[in-house]
């Protein structure tokens, strides 16, 4: 069994930054594909960003390419998500998943899911 767990969100400025954070407990996390998705108040589940098998493929949403920017440290088991120039359009609950795992980044390869942890970006 697979356990995820998010770290790191919390309310920021425009302009600001922000890492997030997701340990795994359980299988390691460069065995499958993982992603960071987010889901803002009232709308959809989105594929924010992903990383393949052996870290050699990415895949960003267009709204955050330039800015986002997804990474693993396999020695920790932790998956993370960097965040720079955060606009309020970012604002949403982040979570973090793992699975087969698309070139697309689609929510539905993704068996495994962490909890989620809240990103507020406001003035």
């Amino acid at each position: 069994q697979l356990r995820l767990a998010e770290s790191g969100g919390g309310s920021v400025q425009p302009g600001g930054s922000l890492r997030l954070s997701c340990a795994s407990d359980g299988l390691a996390l460069d065995s499958l594909g993982n992603g960071w998705f987010r889901q803002a108040p009232g709308g959809d589940r989105e594929g924010v960003a992903c990383i393949g098998l052996n870290s050699n493929s990415t895949y960003y949403a267009p709204s955050v390419k330039g800015r986002f920017t997804i990474s693993r440290d396999n020695a920790k088991n932790t998956l993370y998500l960097q965040m720079n120039a955060l606009e309020p359009g970012d604002t949403g609950y982040y979570y973090c998943a793992a699975g087969v795992g698309t070139p697309q980044c689609d929510a539905w390869a993704m068996p495994y899911w962490g909890e989620g942890t809240l990103v507020t970006v406001s003035s």
